[in-house]
């Protein structure tokens, strides 16, 4: 195939790539708008394989398999993907990330471990504690973290001089794919019920005596109000871990990081003005809200 050819398919896939990264994940995707363009397409590449991936279990199509069927799917990814890392390409998205490999190198095992928090779904419809939960949420979030922490790179303040180590921005990456997770648990409480899950901890529900069928009935009283209340607390203390590591990242990637953390977290604060009625009402962060953070993220990202 001519080269032209080549790269007019590559950047048909990477557009497609952004619109679905523009559909499904806006608050994300605005902060990928703030990256350089090779940056950009790199992150909306791993969103794409990382939204496949999770469809494999949370389409509509999906509800209907069994969980033989399921696990059978997730089996042949895993292997797509092994393939994938080998250098073996099938379609139009695996070349993108296939790209994305080659221009941003990176260890396959954040992949098999997201692989295996969607293995966790075909089982667990309940985590008894957090600890349980947390190791969900690394699988399937905290690795997005490390899938891209290598695109975003470090800035080369801190490693220019030959006595320089750079610096390990993996634990603020993890911590930031975990608060974001946890966000979600929390806004979509109401959507996950209807299929039979409950992701907030059982020693929870029983610390502030709110039963799984008051849940299931989506019943809105002052122990709700108050779990919630410790739910996002914690939530917010893992976006606070996340910062540290924030500093360290190219100049170019600060901003955009800053502004997605900021935004994910504001939904936290969009839940408690709804008054925690996430059965009901989908909170969000408004578009003119998203704007007016964008240069308090600018100003936050020119400190290291």
């Amino acid at each position: 195939m001519p080269i032209a050819s080549m790269t007019r398919d590559l950047d048909d896939a990477f557009e497609a790539c952004r619109r679905e990264t523009a559909e499904w994940a806006k608050t994300f995707y605005l902060g990928t708008l703030l990256l350089p363009l090779e940056k950009r397409r790199a992150i909306w590449a791993i969103y794409v394989w990382c939204r496949r991936t999770d469809e494999l279990m949370d389409s509509a199509e999906a509800q209907s398999r069994s969980v033989e069927e399921l696990a059978e799917r997730l089996d042949h990814w895993e292997q797509q993907t092994r393939d994938l890392f080998n250098g073996h390409v099938s379609n139009d998205l695996d070349a993108v990330m296939a790209h994305t490999l080659e221009r941003f190198p990176q260890d396959i095992q954040p992949y098999l471990d997201m692989i295996e928090g969607q293995r966790m779904d075909l089982t667990w419809t309940r985590y008894p504690t957090f600890e349980d939960l947390k190791l969900y949420c690394y699988r399937v979030a905290g690795t997005v973290g490390l899938m891209t922490q290598g695109v975003m790179g470090v800035d080369q303040a801190y490693t220019s001089a030959p006595w320089s180590d750079s610096p390990d921005t993996s634990d603020a990456a993890v911590a930031l794919g975990i608060a974001n997770q946890l966000t979600n648990i929390l806004r979509d409480v109401g959507e996950d019920r209807g299929r039979g899950r409950i992701y907030l901890p059982q020693e929870d529900l029983d610390r502030f005596g709110y039963s799984e069928s008051d849940l299931m009935a989506g019943r809105l009283n002052e122990a709700w109000r108050e779990l919630m209340a410790f739910q996002l607390e914690r939530a917010r203390e893992w976006f606070t871990r996340s910062e540290s590591g924030v500093r360290w990242l190219s100049g170019d990637a600060r901003w955009p990081v800053w502004t997605s953390l900021r935004l994910y977290r504001g939904i936290l604060d969009a839940i408690e003005r709804i008054d925690y009625d996430v059965f009901n009402r989908r909170a969000y962060v408004g578009k003119v809200n998203k704007l007016l953070d964008l240069p308090r993220s600018y100003a936050l990202a020119q400190f290291r």
